[in-house]
């Protein structure tokens, strides 16, 4: 009817007018009348904020076919379900009793707070098959433990903030930089560096020697003490072994068979006994070719500076390399040490000798410390040599010493006699051992 009287009026029509019926709006005017609009849905609100600003977040389907509405607020963070037939925005469907029964349960906001308790349908407790409800309220009631990956930040913001006090305290880079490793590795393998107790437990389960554990507490103990945790450090004592030590000719063969860089730096540790971080740290200036002088001016662990004469031939070596920093050896301990691995195991399997995979640069410091003290018998020069700062370190070459050159009846000796204290004195300093009292004096020998 209503098109029909449009057609009366000669197809006129004026973009402002509007044409209704009984059911409300229709449309403009245009050549043909539009078919009637539904009618607006009534507008769900948040039951926690109020808001209308909601995303829809699928459907939810009960056992008899039906859906109901789910819907995510962009605001407070709530997921919650619209209701069922009583109070529900949305016009009424059929759903059972029973469906309902188990769609309405007590459940929290993602965003709101832990003691705020609200009447929710939450299908992802029953799409997870949960067939206790407290139980699931409770696991939502449980706090989050600190340290956890959502708490992360600020753990790892109290170890740059303990960083920044053992450099301001005067430790040394090597060791900053080792106790910050150790404790991004407690927190990469879940220990809650808040919690004392986790950190015991993880690295008891860790399988490590006790070595490495020691270190970690060592590590830890520092961290707690800046932040005046409650914490006991856990006893690891290291089982005592001795450090391979490898034949003279296998290390020639290792030199030799790496690059220039690589093997320069090897050879400087087999005369020198330095540290490989001692060793990065050479500068140029640090030589002297006229000498044939290397010194020691960053040396690592407390230990004091030095200075060592080494061989014409390492020098030349030295002086071969290209000068491209400022550094000897521009390059990091991780990089030199991977690369010292897989040049061994290449000339390992080349050479036939599965000796040279052992070899490291603290093997040739070992291998240093042992030749010195079989040379001289004199640990004291051994200690200085090395520059250790306790003898104790020290005393572990006269034990390797004696195993490896264990005295014969084929040996030949120096022997001396002490009459005096000075006498005896003067033998120790230059190399003689004492052996026994005969005749109210000391007998003193030195293998020729």
């Amino acid at each position: 009817m209503v098109e029909a009287e449009v057609r009366s009026q000669g197809g006129f029509h004026c973009a402002s007018k509007r044409i209704f019926d009984k059911s409300g709006y229709v449309g403009k005017s245009d050549q043909t009348v539009r078919t009637a609009r539904p009618s607006k849905e009534p507008q769900v609100h948040c039951p926690e904020c109020g808001l209308q600003n909601l995303f829809k977040d699928g459907l939810r389907y009960l056992w008899d076919g039906n859906t109901i509405q789910r819907w995510l607020c962009r605001n407070c963070g709530l997921r919650f379900s619209e209701k069922g037939p009583q109070g529900s925005t949305r016009p009424p469907q059929k759903t059972s009793q029973s469906s309902q029964h188990v769609s309405i349960f007590s459940t929290k906001s993602l965003k709101g707070k832990a003691e705020k308790v609200y009447e929710r349908q939450v299908c992802a407790a029953l799409a997870r098959g949960t067939k206790n409800l407290a139980e699931v309220e409770t696991r939502q009631e449980k706090p989050m433990r600190e340290g956890t990956k959502t708490d992360q930040a600020t753990v790892k913001g109290k170890i740059v903030q303990f960083v920044w006090k053992l450099k301001n305290e005067g430790y040394q880079e090597t060791t900053i930089r080792e106790y910050a490793t150790e404790l991004e590795t407690l927190l990469r393998k879940g220990a809650n560096l808040l919690d004392p107790e986790s950190v015991k437990e993880v690295i008891a389960n860790q399988p490590l020697q006790d070595t490495t554990k020691r270190n970690y507490a060592n590590a830890y103990d520092a961290f707690a003490k800046t932040l005046d945790l409650n914490w006991k450090k856990p006893r690891y004592k290291p089982t005592e072994h001795f450090p391979f030590i490898p034949l003279e000719s296998d290390i020639d063969q290792l030199i030799f068979g790496t690059g220039k860089k690589l093997g320069t730096a090897l050879q400087i540790a087999k005369e020198t006994g330095m540290r490989v971080g001692e060793i990065l740290r050479l500068k140029w200036t640090d030589v002297q070719p006229e000498q044939n002088l290397i010194m020691i001016n960053k040396p690592e662990k407390g230990s004091a500076a030095g200075a060592y004469k080494v061989s014409s031939q390492l020098i030349s070596r030295i002086m071969a390399l290209p000068k491209t920093s400022e550094r000897i050896f521009a390059t990091s301990v991780n990089s030199i040490t991977a690369r010292l691995r897989q040049t061994r195991k290449n000339l390992a399997k080349k050479l036939s000798n599965p000796r040279l995979e052992k070899i490291t640069f603290h093997t040739l410091r070992h291998w240093k410390g042992t030749m010195l003290y079989h040379k001289t018998r004199d640990p004291l020069y051994v200690q200085q040599f090395l520059r250790h700062k306790n003898i104790k370190n020290t005393m572990i070459y006269i034990n390797i010493e004696r195993v490896l050159f264990e005295s014969g009846s084929d040996d030949e000796f120096h022997v001396k006699v002490a009459k005096t204290l000075d006498e005896a004195c003067e033998l120790l300093k230059i190399g003689f051992e004492y052996v026994t009292d005969m005749e109210n004096v000391k007998i003193f020998r030195k293998r020729k």
